[in-house]
Formats: C-alpha cells, structure tokens, sequence
C-alpha cells in the first residue's frame, strides 16, 4: 500500500533526513520519502502491516522533533 501523508511543525530538514532514514529501517517497508519543503511523507509498505508501521512512523517522527505531528 501506498499513501502520502503530510506533517504539522516539521522545522528542519536535517530532521526529516533523519526520519526518512529511520522509517526506511522498518520491517515491511518498502520505500519512504519525507520532505522538509513539502511537508509531507509518502510511505509505501506491507498491507498487512501498513497501520502498525504508520504508528511506529508517527513515534519516531515525535522522537526526532518532538513539536511535529504527522496526520495518519
């Protein structure tokens, strides 16, 4: 499955390097593409485990810049 989804506060780019990087590590992802400029993430996953990867996303983007919110 693949969805575009877009964030709230996301201030730095180097912050959403680090959250493509880290997103990209998760078991059943297949690609992930965050951008600081557009605000947005597209993630293309499993369909099985698209909600549970969309919530570990949604941690570690709050891990990384604890100010943005990424609207599932």
């Amino acid at each position: 499955m693949k969805k575009r989804l877009s964030f709230t506060n996301l201030d730095c780019a180097n912050c959403a390097a680090k959250m493509e990087a880290a997103i990209a590590k998760l078991d059943g992802v297949h690609s992930v593409s965050v951008s600081f400029f557009s605000q947005k993430m597209t993630l293309d996953a499993d369909d099985e485990r698209f909600d549970a990867i969309l919530q570990e996303a949604a941690k570690i983007c709050k891990k990384i810049e604890p100010d943005c919110v990424l609207h599932i």
